[in-house]
């Protein structure tokens, strides 16, 4: 793994810009062509090809940021989960997943794998016993999310990866809710890091994009998958990703002191049955969380007393945006049952504690003291 020359901030600003040799602007010039010479040519550009030179760097300043080798982008986080789980897999092949991750990857793994012959095994818990007891002489990968959507479970990351090393398989983290500025896995032993970029890479609710960091081994056998899906990023849409992501640091710092107060006010709310956010010493996994990340991150969820709608509750607020997704600048509400996890069962939310009265909060970077006002006096409404 490389190692940072300088601070994240900078990395953020400057790592993988493209040069403007014309003129000398001070930002990277967009390249929209979607053909390139072939002949006397270090490197036959394609968009297919993840190789122009938007995308590249981008993938570069993405690699910068989680210490890796190597990146790629995706059109969307679910390009990128999808397409890395089927480089490493095959028919036959065995996977152990986290028993809670993300909504759509679960529908993924439920939906498609039996259809191709992949096994795979969600674990009981997020202990690395209940991964280890989950490993077959067919397993060939880990994949963990922490923290978790929408409970924001800490799965101890150097652990997992110990056990992974191990049993001499792969193992792959979702760092979507803790971006790079918070968390860096491959430094705690991880193989994989991929990313909905759409969330806090993005961080304006206005572009949807994946991307993933590991040794260039890995990335070279991802891009060999990635050239045939077909899942690759516009240039347009990298370019808006650059400039996204050079505000990344001063973003994330905001988003974590604003969740962090926001969290304190909910736990000692009447309203509020719990809380869950890791930078709360109530958290059950709090210890971890101090120990493998650099700050909490912006999200956080909560739920509600039975005798409060959390639907009526929404519709009460003000400031704060009741909608699809999250990471964004503005602070934005929802209910999982109804959106990140409504594909499943009401069985398997029950089982994943995801509750009807549950809201996820993305935490954005208002003045704290309004946003709090706003869930107050949706409250008494």
């Amino acid at each position: 793994m490389t190692t940072k020359k300088h601070g994240l901030n900078t990395i953020c600003t400057h790592t993988g810009e493209v040069k403007d040799t014309q003129f000398g602007g001070a930002i990277s010039p967009i390249y929209m062509t979607t053909s390139y010479p072939y002949m006397d040519v270090d490197s036959k550009r394609y968009p297919r090809y993840f190789n122009t030179p938007n995308q590249q760097a981008v993938a570069q300043k993405v690699a910068a940021l989680e210490n890796a080798e190597a990146g790629l982008l995706f059109g969307s986080g679910m390009a990128v989960i999808s397409t890395t789980l089927f480089a490493f897999l095959k028919h036959g092949d065995h996977v152990v997943l986290q028993n809670e991750i993300y909504g759509g990857t679960f529908n993924l793994i439920v939906e498609e794998f039996d259809k191709m012959g992949i096994e795979y095994s969600f674990t009981e818990g997020i202990e690395p016993i209940h991964f280890e007891e989950k490993i077959k002489a067919n397993t060939k990968l880990l994949y963990l999310e922490t923290p978790s959507n929408p409970l924001l479970s800490i799965t101890d990351i150097k652990a997992i990866s110990e056990v992974a090393k191990r049993s001499n398989i792969l193992s792959i983290i979702d760092n979507t809710f803790a971006s790079p500025i918070n968390q860096t896995p491959l430094d705690l032993g991880i193989d994989i890091c991929i990313h909905s970029a759409t969330k806090y890479l993005g961080g304006h609710s206005d572009i949807s994009a994946g991307a993933v960091a590991s040794s260039q081994h890995n990335i070279d056998i991802i891009w060999n998958k990635a050239k045939n899906l077909g899942g690759h990023l516009s240039d347009f849409i990298a370019y808006l990703l650059e400039r996204s992501i050079k505000t990344l640091g001063i973003r994330v710092e905001r988003h974590n002191l604003n969740a962090q107060t926001i969290a304190e006010w909910l736990e000692n709310n009447n309203a509020v049955e719990k809380v869950y956010y890791p930078g709360l010493q109530s958290h059950p996994t709090h210890h971890i969380a101090k120990k493998q990340m650099h700050g909490f991150g912006g999200m956080l969820s909560f739920e509600l007393k039975s005798e409060f709608n959390a639907s009526e509750f929404q519709k009460n607020l003000k400031l704060i945006k009741p909608s699809m997704s999250l990471a964004g600048v503005e602070s934005t509400i929802l209910m999982p049952s109804l959106t990140s996890h409504g594909l499943l069962t009401p069985e398997q939310r029950k089982e994943m504690g995801v509750s009807d009265n549950l809201l996820r909060f993305s935490v954005g970077i208002e003045d704290v003291k309004d946003i709090i006002a706003d869930i107050e006096n949706a409250l008494k409404i």
